[in-house]
C-alpha cells in the first residue's frame, strides 16, 4: 500500500510529496520517508543526515544553500510547525530550467514535503512566527562543498511573499550569480 502520492512541479526532479496520514480514534500516523517509494521520484541514496530548524520571526529568510559535488545533496523538507514559503532554484548545468525557481507553501496543516534534487539551491521564508522544519539530506554536511546564492539576486527575481525582515550575516553575504555562471555539473 502506497503511503505517498506525488505532485510534479515545472522544474524536472523537484517534486511535492503528499504523505497519506492514517488515522483512528487515537490520532494519526504519517510516514515521512520510505526509500522504496521515494526512489521512483529520484531519491536513490541513503539518508546521511537529518536536521531541524527553528525560526522565530515571520519574514525571516534562510538560504539559498547548496552543496557542490562531490558532496551534492538531495533534500526532503517538511514543516511541522507554522508555515513557510519554500523555494528551490535549479542550478544544474545543461538543465532546460536552469536558473528557474519554484516555490511551495509548506505548513503543519497541509503536511506536504518538498523533494529537492541535487543541483538545486534551497531557501525559505517564514510566513508566521515560530516555524520548525525537518530536513532529510542524502549527503552529510561538507564545509569544503558548501555554497550559496544571494536570495535577493536580481537575476533570479524571486518574488518573496513578505518583505525580508531577517537575514543572517552569512546568508546576506552569499554572492549573486555572475554572468559567466554555467551551473553545477553533477
Amino acid at each position: 500500500m502506497s503511503r505517498f502520492s506525488f505532485r510534479e512541479t515545472p522544474l524536472d526532479g523537484l517534486v511535492v510529496v503528499l504523505p497519506q496520514t492514517l488515522t483512528d480514534s487515537r490520532g494519526g500516523l504519517t510516514r515521512l520517508f520510505c526509500a522504496d517509494e521515494l526512489s521512483s521520484m529520484g531519491w536513490t541514496k541513503p539518508i546521511a543526515q537529518i536536521n531541524r530548524t527553528r525560526t522565530e520571526k515571520s519574514g525571516t529568510v534562510r538560504g539559498f544553500h547548496f552543496q557542490a559535488p562531490p558532496s551534492a545533496e538531495a533534500k526532503l523538507i517538511s514543516c511541522f510547525k507554522g508555515a513557510v514559503w519554500d523555494v528551490a532554484v535549479d542550478l544544474r548545468a545543461d538543465s532546460p530550467t536552469f536558473l528557474q525557481w519554484h516555490a511551495v507553501e509548506l505548513t503543519e496543516d497541509n503536511g506536504e514535503i518538498l523533494l529537492v534534487p541535487e543541483g538545486f539551491a534551497h531557501g525559505f521564508q517564514t510566513l508566521v512566527d515560530d516555524c520548525r522544519l525537518l530536513y532529510f539530506h542524502s549527503a552529510a554536511y561538507d564545509a569544503a562543498c558548501e555554497s550559496g546564492v544571494d536570495v535577493r539576486d536580481p537575476a533570479l527575481r524571486v518574488d518573496w511573499p513578505l518583505p525580508i525582515s531577517n537575514l543572517s550575516d552569512r546568508d546576506a553575504n552569499h554572492p549573486a550569480l555572475t554572468p559567466d555562471f554555467r551551473g553545477i555539473s553533477l
